[in-house]
């Protein structure tokens, strides 16, 4: 039975599907965003966490002030010194995000059938009658008719934590609404979002651009996450502001698409960003239900041929409150690693929710039984024949080192690089064996001091699905005569050796530079 995603061998027999899966040193390729909060900032719970499977920490400036993130961020670089597990870090914007700002915390119960007015006077109290929103032009953005959605975070509108609302009036500067559910709105803010609705606000706001040239620079972040990204200039705007901050040049921005404006203007998106992040909470308000699944297809399909990472979120709502994911949600998983994920990003699941740790376990797990069935034969033809002839060098190395991989069935790729990019190409073809990128340090200077780069190409290849890097030691360069580079290859297969991935007998694919020449070969390991 050969579907195009799935490959499952013949004779199928159900009972093998029960049986247990042997453990692996590494739990999953597709790697795990966990955005850390209430609920997972402490250094024992991150440090699970790291130990679950998460490789990037998302830091959500939505709410919390830089002092209570600087806290959280202190206690990851904690866990990660304990555990020995790299984490990237990754500085999530607000955007043109418009909130609702509940002073006193109380929850603001609304009726069905009733109405409810958003006002831009943010002095008045909020209530069930009247909500302080942050926005002067909603009056001028919205006409009768029109759907809105207000709740704690990203929400469907059918449950009773978030409010679906339809336009009934423009009073002046205030939205008049019927309410069409129920809810009780818990919480110091809310989201709220207007449905295919273009609104007026930058998508790099002045307190953006505060958190990122204070907090972002202090902390030398890996990724920022650029929400509500509308247009490939948005993309420009926040790497321009980035590069004048110098030590940030180097951070990756992943354009989060979130409503109909970044879906239209995708591709040119995809050109600009270094990744794509689907945020499917407000997408998923923003499409009819009919359409989410295809647009998550499509958008993954894009990414995966331009060798751009893709982050898929809101797989397991559910789990914020409960064990266990939805059986619904546990094939969603299953289905964004098959589409072509290279990670899955938590929100409230792991930021406010109870059970963390049991989150990340269970996504991960969820992610290696798909990568399980994966039709990586059918991927690597299908990409061979997007990139189409000539390859360029890099691509034929790259390709060439997955293809001898497989057929030898090696157990590791290991790939020398300075940029990291070689190591990016080659899981660009979704090898079905680890890639171990070792990252070997350049020596820079600003003419007043001596620098090493490599720890950000290092953390940002945590974001890659099947990529694993080592940061090699910096007096052995990238590009040198072969007997230097035997050394650093010696090094990292005793780490792949201490860490499991490889033993005796196994066969590894090499893929480094010797002078101007890129070499890729066999190697067998010996006792």
């Amino acid at each position: 039975m050969h579907s195009n995603h799935l490959l499952l061998e013949e004779p199928i027999r159900m009972a093998s599907i029960l049986e247990p899966s042997k453990a692996t040193f590494f739990p999953a390729m597709t790697k795990i965003v966990g955005t850390l909060g209430p609920k997972s900032r402490s250094v024992e719970v991150i440090a699970s966490c790291l130990n679950a499977g998460m490789s990037v920490a998302r830091f959500d400036f939505s709410w919390g002030n830089p002092e209570y993130h600087q806290e959280t961020l202190e206690n990851l670089k904690a866990a990660v010194k304990s555990t020995k597990k790299l984490c990237a870090v990754m500085l999530d914007t607000v955007g043109a995000e418009l909130q609702v700002a509940n002073k006193t915390g109380n929850p603001i119960s609304l009726l069905g059938d009733g109405l409810v007015v958003l006002t831009p006077d943010r002095g008045q109290e909020p209530s069930s009658e009247l909500l302080p929103i942050n926005f002067d032009g909603l009056s001028k953005a919205v006409k009768k008719g029109d759907t809105i959605f207000v709740g704690q975070y990203l929400f469907t509108g059918s449950e009773t934590t978030s409010v679906w609302l339809e336009v009934s009036e423009i009073k002046g500067d205030d939205v008049v609404c019927s309410v069409k559910n129920s809810a009780t709105l818990a919480g110091s803010l809310f989201t709220l979002h207007a449905s295919q609705i273009p609104i007026e606000l930058p998508t790099l706001s002045d307190k953006d651009k505060e958190v990122i040239s204070s907090w972002g620079l202090k902390n030398k972040i890996d990724f920022l996450s650029l929400s509500y990204t509308r247009h490939a200039e948005d993309v420009r705007h926040a790497r321009e502001f980035l590069n004048k901050l110098g030590d940030l040049s180097q951070t990756q921005i992943f354009a989060k698409i979130e409503n109909m404006e970044g879906l239209t203007h995708f591709d040119e998106i995809l050109q600009e960003a270094d990744g794509i992040i689907l945020s499917r909470g407000n997408l998923g308000i923003d499409l009819p239900p009919e359409k989410v699944f295809l647009f998550q297809k499509a958008a993954l399909y894009k990414c995966n041929m331009a060798g751009k990472p893709a982050v898929v979120t809101r797989v397991v709502d559910s789990m914020t409150d409960n064990l266990r994911p939805t059986r619904a949600e546990a094939t969603d998983v299953a289905n964004a690693v098959l589409d072509g994920s290279d990670a899955i990003l938590l929100g409230a699941e792991t930021l406010r929710g109870l059970y963390p740790v049991d989150t990340i376990s269970t996504v991960g797990k969820i992610c290696a039984e798909a990568e399980k069935v994966f039709n990586q034969d059918l991927y690597f033809k299908r990409t061979v024949k997007y990139v189409g002839e000539p390859m360029t060098h890099l691509e034929s190395i790259a390709s060439s080192a997955v293809r001898a991989a497989i057929k030898v069935k090696a157990s590791v790729i290991i790939c020398f690089t300075s940029s990291g990019r070689a190591a990016r190409l080659i899981a660009k073809y979704r090898p079905t064996m680890p890639v171990l990128s070792v990252v070997i340090p350049r020596l820079k200077t600003n003419q007043l001091k001596w620098s090493f780069t490599g720890a950000f190409e290092a953390r940002q290849s945590l974001l890659v699905r099947g990529l694993y890097p080592m940061l090699a030691d910096p007096r052995h360069p990238a590009e040198s005569t072969s007997a230097t580079n035997e050394s650093v290859l010696k090094v990292a297969l005793d780490h792949g050796k201490a860490s499991g991935v490889v033993k005796s007998h196994d066969r590894v694919v090499v893929c480094q530079k010797v002078g101007d020449a890129s070499v890729v070969k066999i190697i067998e390991l010996e006792d």
